[in-house]
Order: structure tokens, then C-alpha cells, then sequence
């Protein structure tokens, strides 16, 4: 009995087939190795585990610590730069991926400015949100560190014991300079070219193409607005793409087989390389050092970049100096800005303060203490009130007379609860109801209304 092989079988016998099989195999295991995983706990799923996480370092390592080398070496004052906006100005959005260039811009510039660690220094002006709410609880007299705190009373002896911390004001320093600017242009495949070869329904190809990022920075001077330096840089980027494609019968089997791989270099890096570059050279502008003597540190196109981060590679230390160039201070002396502010308010002349929250119709909790103190003492005497509201509001005339209808209303409801009848409330002072104008009344609050309590 003669039998006969299998078609399937005698096909892979052949040499051509199993030279391009090995091959295919060869190249699909190089690029799919198992990655590890890990069971964090008893009934998870296995979690894979990547690389670890490391400095997001760039080809401007070696620069960026040479130039601040170089900065520190004049053992000038540090200048103070802060960051504004750096906006995507490209314009390009895909639906399905977002925008294509980078967002935070101006993250990337502060990061840049941190990479010459401490030859210059960094004021925060991009995002001072919490810095401000802070500055706002100390002024309505809400900031507190856990200790009482004694302000300065009549002729330079101590005053009321306070809870809340006082704010002699200047504790946000100043920038010399800060940077704004844009990622201006992203060009798509500037330039490509390849080759794909076939033979007997085996074919290879290849591809090269090109694409290129700009951006536009400028420093200007804080004091003046007036434009130190602007830069225009451009950074390319190349891509590749090989290919395998066997198409092909081996004796009765038809066999379609492809694979092939493709990269790029990554275009949110390169941006950051040139917003590192561009920042170089601005603060080269300010300091008076020249960047020129560190560009030879610069890998060239496809070396390999150094893996240190700038930080370690630093050899100058930077000036002992303070921002200033002045000692600092330990201590403050003088009247508190807050001192006669909002919350817990203290007489201006005969006059108390009566805070309203912004567009607040009842009494805050923290100024119910006071509503005890005004009712206690109009029982002894009359009592001239100033109810304030933060100068923020800016209501148009109808609306601001309504709610002054209403904050009188809560303060005289407040008084009658702790014995004072309403008779003995009158208005002797607020604005006309077409006046829309804001009447001021110490650091961020404004007078809606003058009342006298008794009398």
C-alpha cells in the first residue's frame, strides 16, 4: 500500500518555505517577548510589569549642565524668570487621537528651567490659584498656623491677641523675566522615499519619511514689558518602515504572509528638546553668557544621547546668595495689612465692619461673634455699623440694591435674636439705587451700606 504524503505536510518540506517560516518566526519573536506580570492580591487578575520609572532625559543633558555650569561660574545674583502661556498654535486635531502636538508647553519650559537647577530661579506665575486663596483667607482673617498671635497696638506696645496669622505684606518675590510663546508649525512628512522589491511573489520594502515641529519664544523684562530676545527654532524628526510580504502557492497551499515593523522618533520629545534649547538661549540673553562653547556636547544625528540627568552632571556650585541679594528677614515688625480687614472686624474709627461673602444674603458663621459683640454693646449705646462685601461684586445697580435689601434684612433678623428690636436698626448710608460705582473700603472689600444700631 502506497501512501500518499500530505499536501500541507510535503509543502513544508520544501526549502524555499522553510527559509521564509524561519525567517518570519525569527523576526515575530524578537518583537514578542512575553512581558512579566505580577498577582498583587489573592482573586486579581495579573498586572504587567513595564519598565520602571526614570528621568524624562532628552539630547540637551549635557548642554543644559554646561550652560547653567557657565551661569553659576559669574557668581552673579541669580535671575528670577517665571513662565507664562505656551500655547499649541499648530492648529492639527485628529478625532480619534486628540490633539497632535503637546499641551503643556509651558510645563515643559518650567522643566527646562529646572534642568539648570538653581543657576536661575523659578517664580511661579503660571498657576499661583492656591497662593492667592491663601492670601484671601489671610485677608478675611481665616488663616491660621495654631498659635495666637499679638499685633502691635498704640505706640509700639503689644495689641489684641489674635488666633488668625497676621500679613505684613511683600512675601511674594518678584521675576526679572519670564517667557511666553508657541508651538508654531508641525509639517507633516516634509520628505519620503523607499524601495519594495518582489520576487516570485516574495517581496521587501522599505521607507524613510520626514516630519518637522517649530516654535516661536521670547523672554521679556517684568519691569518694563519690554522684549529681551525672541527665537525661532525648527526640529525634524525621521521615521522608518520595513516590510515582509511572502504571497505564494507551495505546491496546492496558498500562503499570505506578512510582517514587518515601523518607528519614529517621538515627536512630544523632540518638542521638549527644542523648548530646552530655546531656553538656553533666552536665558543666555539675560545673564550675558554665551550657550556657544556647550553646543559641541550635543549628540549628533542618530548617536547615542547621555543618559544622566543635567542635574548630576552640574561642576560649579551655584552663588549662596538670596533672591534678593539681601539677607533675609526673621521677623516682621509694622501693622498687619489684615489688621483692620474682614472677618472678626475691627472698628475703622467708631465704625465696625461687617463682612458679606461674595453675593452672600445671610451672615457667615465666623462673623456671628461680632453680630454678639454689636447687639451686647448697642444695648449700652449706639453703634455704628459698615456692612462690606468683597470688591469682586460688581452687580449692575438693580441687583445690588436688592441685595443689600436682603443683607440689611439678615443682619436686623440676626440683632433681633439676640434682644435688639428692629426699630433700633437705621439705615443712614447706602448707595442710590442707579449708583453702580464701587465704594471702597480697605484691601479687597467694598461698603454697601452704613446702619446705626440703637441710640
Amino acid at each position: 500500500m502506497i501512501t500518499k504524503p500530505n499536501s500541507f505536510a510535503a509543502a513544508l518540506a520544501t526549502p524555499g518555505l522553510r527559509l521564509v517560516l524561519a525567517a518570519s518566526a525569527a523576526a515575530l519573536l524578537a518583537g514578542c517577548a512575553t512581558p512579566s506580570m505580577q498577582r498583587m492580591a489573592p482573586g486579581e487578575m495579573p498586572t504587567v510589569l513595564g519598565p520602571s520609572v526614570r528621568d524624562n532625559i532628552t539630547p540637551m543633558e549635557p548642554l543644559m549642565a554646561c550652560f547653567a555650569d557657565r551661569v553659576a561660574a559669574t557668581g552673579r545674583t541669580p535671575v528670577v524668570v517665571a513662565v507664562g502661556d505656551v500655547k499649541d498654535y499648530t492648529g492639527k486635531y485628529n478625532i480619534n487621537e486628540g490633539n497632535a502636538i503637546t499641551q503643556g508647553g509651558a510645563l515643559m519650559v518650567y522643566s527646562a528651567l529646572g534642568k539648570l537647577s538653581g543657576a536661575v530661579r523659578i517664580a511661579e506665575r503660571f498657576d499661583p490659584m492656591i497662593a492667592e486663596r491663601e492670601l484671601g483667607y489671610a485677608d478675611r482673617r481665616q488663616l491660621g498656623d495654631g498659635r495666637n498671635h499679638v499685633l502691635a497696638g498704640a505706640n509700639g506696645g503689644a495689641g489684641q491677641n489674635v488666633p488668625w496669622m497676621p500679613y505684613f505684606g511683600g512675601t511674594i518675590n518678584k521675576s526679572d523675566y519670564f517667557i511666553v510663546g508657541g508651538i508654531t508649525e508641525l509639517n507633516y512628512n516634509i520628505n519620503s522615499g523607499g524601495g519594495e522589491i518582489g520576487v516570485d511573489q516574495v517581496s521587501v520594502k522599505a521607507r524613510t519619511f520626514s516630519q518637522s515641529v517649530g516654535v516661536d519664544l521670547r523672554i521679556v523684562d517684568t519691569k518694563t514689558l519690554m522684549v529681551v530676545r525672541t527665537i525661532s527654532l525648527t526640529k525634524q524628526f525621521t521615521g522608518y518602515e520595513v516590510g515582509l510580504n511572502v504571497f505564494r502557492f507551495f505546491n496546492s497551499n496558498l500562503f499570505d504572509i506578512d510582517f514587518g515593523a515601523k518607528g519614529q522618533e517621538p515627536v512630544q520629545l523632540g518638542v521638549r528638546a527644542a523648548l530646552e534649547e530655546g531656553v538656553v538661549r533666552l536665558v543666555g540673553a539675560v545673564t550675558q553668557v554665551d550657550h556657544a562653547p556647550c553646543l559641541p556636547l550635543l549628540p549628533g544625528a542618530g548617536k547615542s544621547i547621555q543618559t544622566t540627568p543635567a542635574a548630576m552632571l552640574r561642576k560649579v556650585e551655584n552663588p549662596l546668595v538670596d533672591v534678593t541679594g539681601e539677607p533675609v528677614q526673621t521677623g516682621q515688625r509694622g501693622t498687619a495689612v489684615n489688621a483692620s480687614s474682614q472677618t472678626g472686624a475691627a472698628p475703622t474709627g467708631s465704625v465696625v465692619q461687617l463682612p458679606f461673602e461674595f453675593g452672600a444674603t445671610q451672615l457667615g458663621g465666623s462673623t456671628m461673634a461680632l453680630v454678639d459683640q454689636i447687639a451686647a454693646a448697642a444695648k449700652q449705646g449706639s453703634v455704628d455699623v459698615m456692612l462690606v462685601a468683597r470688591d469682586s461684586e460688581n452687580w449692575d445697580a438693580g441687583k445690588r440694591d436688592d441685595l443689600i435689601n436682603q443683607r440689611v434684612a439678615a443682619f436686623t433678623s440676626a440683632l433681633a435674636n439676640r434682644g435688639v428690636a428692629p426699630a433700633a436698626v437705621n439705615v443712614i448710608w447706602r448707595p442710590d439705587a442707579a449708583d453702580s460705582s464701587i465704594h471702597r473700603d480697605g484691601p479687597g472689600l467694598q461698603e454697601i451700606a452704613k446702619l446705626r444700631i440703637g441710640g
